[in-house]
C-alpha cells in the first residue's frame, strides 16, 4: 500500500507539472488496482495450475500467496486502454504520466518479499548474500538446504537478495524515465523506456530466483519470456514513434521553408507602404491648416 501511494502522488504530481488533471489519476488507479489483482491472480494460477486444478475454490484464498506482478501490469494496461477510449483521453500520455509511479511502486513494493522471506535468489557467497531462516523461508532447493548453515541452534540458508536487485533496479530505471519525462520528444517515450529498462533488469534477476514459474512442460520461467517481449516490444515502439516524431518535424520545416519567401516578400512590402508618404496624411495637413 506504501508504493501503491508513493506511486499515485508521483502521477499526480507529473500530472499537475504538464497540466493535467491529477485527479484523472486517482480515478484510473480505483480501477487499476482491482483489475491488476485479478490479473496477477489470474496469472499466477495459469502458471501453477497443478496447485489448483483439485481445488478450485483455492484459487480464491489470496492470503495463501500467488500473485504475479506481470498479470497485475497486464490487467493495468487492459484497464488503461478501456479507461481512456471510455475517457477519450490519450493512452500514452496516460502510461507516461501513471508508469513513473508504476515503477517507484515496484520498488517499495518489493520489500514485501523480504518482510515474507520469498522471492529470493539461489546460493551465493558474495558481498550482497542474505542468511533466512530455513524452517521460515518459502521456496528453498536442495542445493539451498545442502549448503545451510548454522549458527546459534539456528540453520540459515545464504541467499541472492533477488528483491533488493529488482528494487535498486526499478529506482535507477525510475531516474532514467523522469530525465526521458524532462526532455521527452513525443508522447509514449517514458512508457516504452519502463518497458525496455524493466524489462531488462527482469529477464536478468529471473533467472536468479528460486520460485520461478515455468511455461507448461518446460524448464523455461515465463518471466523471463514476457521481458525478452517486452524489451523488443518497447525497442520497436521506440524506433517507431521517434523516426514519426522526426518525419513530422522535418514536414513542419519544410513547410516554414515554402512559405517564409511569401511571409518576407508581405513583410518587404508593408516595409515599403509604411515608409512612402500618405495621402490621408496630407489631407489631414489641408485640413490642420483650413481650422488654423
Amino acid at each position: 500500500m506504501l508504493g501503491v501511494i508513493a506511486g499515485l502522488l508521483l502521477a499526480r504530481r507529473l500530472a499537475k507539472k504538464s497540466d493535467q488533471n491529477p485527479d484523472l489519476y486517482l480515478d484510473f488507479l480505483i480501477y487499476a488496482l482491482i483489475f491488476a489483482l485479478i490479473g496477477a491472480r489470474f496469472y499466477y494460477v495459469i502458471f501453477s495450475w497443478d496447485q489448483y486444478k483439485n481445488d478450485l475454490w483455492s484459487i480464491f484464498n489470496l492470503r495463501n500467496g500467488g500473485l504475479a506482478i506481470y498479470g497485475g501490469f497486464i490487467g493495468a494496461v487492459l484497464t488503461a486502454v478501456i479507461f481512456c477510449k471510455i475517457k477519450k483521453y490519450s493512452l500514452l500520455q496516460l502510461c507516461d504520466t501513471a508508469m513513473p509511479g508504476l515503477i517507484l511502486g515496484q520498488a517499495i513494493g518489493r520489500w514485501g518479499n523480504f518482510f515474507n522471506q520469498e522471492a529470493f535468489g539461489g546460493y551465493t557467497d558474495t558481498f550482497f548474500a542474505m542468511r533466512l531462516n530455513i524452517e521460515t523461508a518459502a521456496y528453498t532447493t536442495t542445493e539451498l538446504t545442502q549448503k545451510a548453515i548454522k549458527a546459534g541452534g539456528v540453520r540459515y540458508i545464504q541467499v541472492h537478495p533477488t528483491f533488493l536487485y529488482e528494487s535498486l533496479w526499478c529506482l535507477l530505471i525510475l531516474a532514467i524515465m523522469l530525465l526521458v519525462w524532462k526532455h521527452r520528444k513525443f508522447k509514449g517515450q517514458v512508457a516504452f523506456t519502463y518497458l525496455i529498462g524493466y524489462g531488462l533488469g527482469r529477464a536478468f534477476i529471473e533467472t536468479l530466483r528460486t520460485d520461478q514459474l515455468l511455461l507448461w512442460n518446460t524448464s523455461v520461467p515465463v518471466s523471463v519470456v514476457v521481458s525478452v517481449f517486452l524489451v523488443i516490444l518497447g525497442i520497436i515502439l521506440m524506433i517507431v514513434y521517434a523516426l514519426r516524431y522526426r518525419v513530422e518535424k522535418q514536414k513542419l520545416q519544410l513547410s516554414d521553408k515554402k512559405f517564409a519567401p511569401e511571409i518576407e516578400a508581405e513583410d518587404s512590402l508593408l516595409d515599403e507602404l509604411s515608409s512612402a508618404p500618405s495621402e490621408s496624411t496630407e489631407d489631414s495637413k489641408e485640413d490642420d491648416d483650413l481650422w488654423d
